[in-house]
């Protein structure tokens, strides 16, 4: 039994990292119509920021702040500079875009840092013992860091007027400029704040795998099945589904095979979207013809 808490445990802290990327994406996406590919690059390249003030002795706090704060202005600047001169209605191109700044953010990665992983430290060190099984405190603070991180972002979107205003937006653009909302205002505010999540979920996960140019590649594609399983549309889908992958990938490496971890969960994901194709918690679209 304490094998099966342990595994629910560290699958949990996992799918925080996820909820936290594929919140990252939905929020953009709602507000921008762009699915942001680079979103791990950029996050990565914010890391590897966070590992200079680390090794000049500002501690693993300072780094945490310093990570989100570069995380957040190459949000702005690859909004403003890449994605807003496309206009609207280039989704195709903006897609493209943001695979080629994922790919520029890697060779700036290598080229400045190198290739070989680095050590990144976690937030705490140290385990806890709960009756017979000993977990990680990384892992505890992975959970308690990325719920605060949610409810937060909740809070925004149900509770303040910033909030009201973004969700408008993601609802219709159009509507929504019509009314005052500041559409402008608001497509920067959900890339600075899809960034700062990513660049945390980044903090977050590094210490248990290390720092490299990629690391975040294989977490991006599994936040994107539990988008997909939660919902494209829907934030707290996309925290659920994250949390759901991570807990499925860690029953399926430790009770059938680590070999088939990846195929059991997107296979799973695959069935649910067959059967919903909207996801879990998001809404069917119709369109007249």
């Amino acid at each position: 039994m304490s094998e099966l808490f342990l595994v629910v445990v560290s699958g949990i802290a996992s799918g925080a990292v996820y909820g936290l990327l594929g919140l990252g994406l939905v929020i953009i996406y709602r507000a921008t119509d762009v699915v942001n590919f680079a979103l791990a690059s950029m996050a990565t390249l914010a890391v590897y920021v966070a590992l200079m003030v680390v090794q000049r002795g500002l501690g693993v706090g300072a780094a945490v702040i310093a990570a989100v704060l570069v995380a957040v202005v190459l949000g702005l600047v690859v909004r403003e500079l890449v994605i807003r001169p496309l206009g609207t209605g280039r989704l195709f191109a903006a897609l493209v875009m943001t695979m080629g700044v994922s790919l520029i953010a890697e060779a700036v990665i290598s080229d400045v840092w190198g290739t070989e992983p680095h050590a990144f430290p976690p937030l705490v060190g140290g385990t806890v013992t709960l009756g017979s099984a000993t977990l990680a405190t990384q892992d505890l603070v992975v959970i308690g860091v990325s719920a605060v991180a949610m409810l937060a972002v909740g809070y925004l979107f149900t509770r303040t007027t910033l909030g009201s205003a973004m969700r408008a937006a993601a609802e219709s653009a159009a509507t929504a400029q019509i009314v005052g909302v500041p559409a402008q205002r608001v497509a920067r505010i959900a890339w600075a704040l899809g960034l700062g999540l990513a660049a945390l979920a980044a903090v977050l996960y590094v210490p248990r795998v290390g720092l490299a140019p990629t690391v975040l590649a294989a977490p991006l594609f599994r936040a994107f099945a539990g988008i997909f399983l939660g919902g494209l549309t829907s934030m707290h889908g996309a925290v659920i589904g994250g949390v759901a992958i991570g807990v499925l990938e860690n029953l399926a490496a430790s009770y059938v095979s680590a070999n088939f971890r990846d195929t059991f969960v997107f296979a799973l994901t695959i069935l649910i979207l067959l059967l919903r194709p909207q996801g879990l918690f998001g809404t069917r679209s119709f369109e007249r013809v």
